[in-house]
């Protein structure tokens, strides 16, 4: 028998792919076109581990499915390249990122392609590509050249708003911006200056410069995402992360919020992963409300109106810009210390935070806007400065948080006695927003009214009297911009006259300068600060000399663009990714339209799904897309876990002193005077499937323990504990798939990681699970196969077989249309024992079944076609379709027993009447046997069960 060579067939079917560029998507055509898609990779220096193409995997599967049901396919790949990993690596060895960044994509392709994916390689896409990066500065000039019409509800050009102010001033402008600009004629503004105008003109674009809050990291010298956060440190590198105030460029993303808030329910969409985005967006109605304070007045939004005389105290966000304005001067030095405290806190552990009550009196009083009462302002960090107003109106007797707070400064200066404004109900949220029946009490006018009643009669009251009005807020914040690197997009922005101007996109790209070191200047600027080379001038539209000093020439803007900005359009790109006039071809769109199958990680939801959405509805607006989303379909992938290895570390008492011992698992310590213990990670590559440590290896590993004693068990092996947790190289349990591919061939990594379970759920990694997956592809490679090499006969099948053949046909089908995969392999399993136990070698049965199992193990199921004697690649194989009409029974399986004991069965018609069936089998040659001229005293038929006959 020929023998199946996993190695040589994935390298014969790989290179046949590339030559031929079988998956090479065609823009149009008269076959349905899907569209489906991965969240592309970062290319860290790590490479791949098998817990990576778990989603390429299961999106490949449904691209070549799909290929086999006449569409046309489009399956890209590319890469997110511009990042902070690769700055890191360049600071710390003064390598470009730009060559770290190519050599990790080369081992990236190289990784991708053993496994067998059927990416159209020729639409490649890296975001740190000039040819790229040029069409996201593109985007970001449009932005910034559009304001948004919230009368119309959508983005207009920035031309538009500029006629209208000429025109009628701003009186009757509905724009996305500020509630308090001020308002200006059109004599007004067109006697401004162009500065003027321009300095207007900034509170209404799209992407705005704005002193704003935002997470800074001292270590890294940049401003990180909320996302880019884990308890309180950088992500990358665990740096401490404090608030700062700093100037950054914005994107008006809450112009979009309603959008982004309604158009989630058409999207096809797991229920958590829309949840969390309503969640972020975070819709609330009810009423914005001044309370006057010395000249000034605090700004709050409420949801509750309706309790507005049960307010005892005011909390601003300690950042709130009024702080220091109000804070006397014997309060100033705790308000100082507080604000120094929060500042090392990040918004979301604030956010999370909901044990923790802290808090400092400013000493300043506000004035009620109904009762005139004053009421004291404090600052807490549950207050956010980027959420509502960044105040609170407290109301301890209707809200939880309130209440804790107000008790537990009960007894210091500026904690009134809480008022009560609802006497002998529940006050609870719940209880007092759900029931209609609750009566407001001790509230002036709004006593007796229900609080829907009374949260009209208050809005209306705070109109009348111009202390507030109704208002509808969202918790979604503009996103800040700005990174403070060197290892993104430039931004094509020039400053003139401190003002930001675009330059022209048909200058573009505007590309990285060359810098000495990827640092922060020494007075702090970023790393783009650092270069001589980084100016623009406007005669010759071009990048010149910081020493240049003509009047022509301006600096550039020396932050970057943030991971986002390139991710949040890319699945376009794709769609035209060659043009090398424009982002992408109208037609090339209107064919493709978006994404009919996204599949990602749900760590995204609140970051590139989100702005991705943002950012095609603002495209829609501006004509460039049809569509205003860019994903129909998503599914997200659940976590491959990784399986730890453990190394028990005692810190023993040995004469006095301290010693560091290592025992096996499983060994008795009680002789040793144990001080304390800890586990450490051991390199799973350093463990047998026994649990055995390779004691050697270990120490020459961590040379710092080269002279530790080991504790080994009765047989000499040292035994280490394992526990489940995710992937990653810190904890030195990552899997390669090279590994993997190189023992058990790419097909059985691709099965295996269907076979683990379903799609969306984690699931723990077994390398000794995966024997049984090798086991049935080379027990598939045989049914094609007998001893004396490929034997398929063109004899029909039996009817078993295609009984066999057609209930598998039918449960892939639904698997995959499903998103079910795990299920498919095991009938893969079932079908192939099946057809072992029928020893059918049809190919009326193993030619279909050969295109069933190519979605999930291509190279096999290509080499098994050819052997069949197609020229063609199985891609262009039509899936094969459920005929019902061959798991229709016509016979049944009857055990025959006489006096109660089965002797041997008979296959009878399923349709036979009993006086049918009776006949039949008294007819057969061993009945008869059975008989041997005895008398049948009885004969006991059920149809479709037993047959007995009682003899004597």
């Amino acid at each position: 028998m020929l023998l199946y060579d996993h190695k040589a067939i994935e390298a014969k079917w790989q290179q046949y792919w590339a030559s031929h560029k079988t998956f090479k998507a065609i823009n149009g055509g008269n076959h349905p076109k899907f569209y489906a898609l991965d969240m592309f990779p970062y290319p860290s220096g790590a490479g791949l581990h098998v817990g990576h193409p778990l989603g390429y995997i299961a999106s490949d599967i449904v691209s070549r499915y799909k290929r086999h049901t006449g569409h046309n396919v489009l399956h890209p790949m590319g890469y997110d390249s511009f990042g902070l990993p690769a700055e890191q690596y360049a600071i710390q060895t003064g390598q470009h990122p730009a060559v770290t960044t190519r050599d990790n994509i080369a081992r990236y392709r190289e990784q991708m392609d053993r496994l067998g994916f059927s990416f159209d390689w020729d639409r490649e896409v890296r975001t740190s590509s000039p040819d790229y990066y040029k069409y996201t500065q593109e985007i970001f000039i449009m932005l910034f050249e559009s304001w948004y019409d919230k009368e119309a509800d959508r983005a207009r050009p920035i031309e538009d708003l500029v006629s209208r102010f000429r025109e009628s001033g701003n009186t009757n402008v509905q724009a996305a911006t500020e509630d308090d600009l001020p308002a200006f004629t059109a004599e007004d503004w067109n006697s401004y200056t162009q500065q003027q105008q321009q300095e207007i003109l900034l509170n209404y674009r799209l992407t705005y410069l704005a002193d704003t809050e935002v997470n800074w990291c001292p270590a890294l010298g940049t401003v990180l995402a909320n996302d880019e956060i884990v308890n309180g440190v950088s992500e990358r590198g665990g740096h401490p992360v404090v608030r700062k105030k700093m100037r950054q460029w914005m994107m008006r993303i809450s112009a979009f919020a309603e959008r982004l808030l309604l158009d989630l329910d058409d999207l096809d969409w797991s229920a958590s992963i829309k949840e969390i985005q309503r969640n972020w967006i975070g819709k609330s109605v009810g009423a914005m409300v001044s309370f006057p304070l010395e000249g000034r007045q605090i700004d709050v939004f409420t949801t509750r109106p309706d309790t507005i005389y049960g307010v005892t105290f005011m909390t601003l966000a300690p950042e709130h810009e009024l702080v220091d304005q109000i804070t006397t001067d014997a309060q100033r030095d705790a308000v100082e210390a507080y604000k120094k405290v929060t500042a090392a806190r990040s918004e979301r552990e604030r956010m999370a935070d909901v044990k923790t009550i802290s808090g400092v009196f400013t000493g300043a009083y506000a004035t009620h806007p109904l009762s005139g009462e004053q009421v004291p302002v404090w600052i807490g960090d549950y207050v956010l400065a980027g959420y509502g107003t960044g105040a609170v109106m407290a109301v301890p007797c209707g809200d939880e948080r309130d209440h804790a707070f107000a008790n537990y400064f009960a007894n210091q200066e500026g904690m009134p006695v809480i008022k009560n404004i609802f006497e002998g109900v529940d006050v609870s949220e719940e209880a007092y927003t759900a029931k209609d029946e609750t009566r407001i009490t001790n509230s002036d006018f709004l006593n007796g009214m229900s609080y829907k009643e009374a949260m009209a009669a208050a809005i209306a009251k705070l109109e009348e009297i111009g202390a507030g009005k109704g208002k509808t807020n969202y918790r979604l914040r503009d996103a800040v911009f700005s990174r403070q690197r060197y290892w993104g997009e430039p931004f094509p922005v020039y400053y003139k006259d401190g003002l930001p101007q675009m330059i022209d996109a048909k200058h573009l790209p505007l590309e990285l300068p060359e810098v000495d070191e990827y640092l922060p200047t020494e007075d702090g600027a970023p790393p783009l600060g650092r270069a001589t080379t980084w100016s623009w001038c406007t005669e010759e539209n071009k990048v010149v000399s910081n020493d240049d000093n003509r009047d022509c020439v301006y600096p550039l803007e020396l932050n970057t663009m943030p991971g986002w900005a390139g991710s949040s359009w890319y699945m376009f790109r794709y769609m035209d990714a060659n043009n090398e006039d424009e982002m992408f071809a109208q037609e090339a769109q209107e064919y493709w339209q978006n994404v009919d199958l996204y599949i990602g990680g749900s760590e995204h939801a609140t970051g590139h799904l989100l702005y991705s959405r943002f950012w095609v509805k603002f495209l829609y607006d501006r004509g460039k897309v049809n569509v205003e989303e860019p994903f129909k379909k998503m599914i997200n992938q659940g976590m491959i876990l990784g399986e730890s290895a453990f190394v028990k570390e005692l810190e023993v008492e040995v004469e006095g002193s301290l010693e560091k011992r290592f025992i096996s698992q499983g060994v008795n310590a009680k002789h040793l005077n144990i001080k304390s213990g800890r586990k450490l990670h051991a390199d799973v590559s350093l463990v047998n499937a026994q649990n055995e440590l390779d004691v050697n290896g270990f120490k020459a590993w961590r040379t710092d323990h080269a002279t530790t004693e080991f504790i080994c068990n009765e047989n000499g092996a040292f035994k280490v504990s394992r526990e489940v947790e995710k992937m990653s190289k810190s904890k030195f349990n990552v899997v390669n798939p090279d590994d993997i591919c190189d023992q058990y061939g790419a097909d059985t990594l691709r099965l295996y990681e269907m076979f683990l379970g379903p799609l969306e759920q984690a699931k723990p990694w077994n390398t000794a699970g995966i024997t049984g997956v090798y086991g049935f592809i080379k027990k598939l490679w045989k049914l094609y196969h007998n001893e004396d090499g490929f034997s398929v006969s063109d004899q029909p099948a039996s009817a078993d077989s295609m009984r066999t053949l057609h209930k598998t046909i039918k449960k892939v089908r639904e698997d995959i249309e499903n998103f079910s995969f795990n299920t498919s392999v095991s009938s893969f399993m079932i079908a192939v024992n099946e057809l072992t136990t029928q020893s059918c070698n049809s190919r009326q049965v193993l030619e279909p079944l050969a295109i069933l199992v190519s979605p999930y193990a291509p190279h096999i199921a290509e080499e098994l076609w050819s052997l069949l004697g197609h020229d063609e690649s199985i891609c262009t194989a039509a899936f094969p379709e459920f005929e019902e009409q061959y798991l229709v029974e016509t016979s049944k399986t009857y055990p025959i027993s006489f006096n109660g004991k089965m002797r041997f069965t008979l296959e009878l018609p399923v349709n036979a009447s009993k006086d049918e069936l009776e006949t039949m089998v008294l007819a057969n040659d061993q009945v008869q046997e059975q008989l041997a001229g005895k008398q049948i005293r009885k004969t006991i038929i059920v149809p479709g069960k037993i047959v007995n006959f009682v003899i004597g």
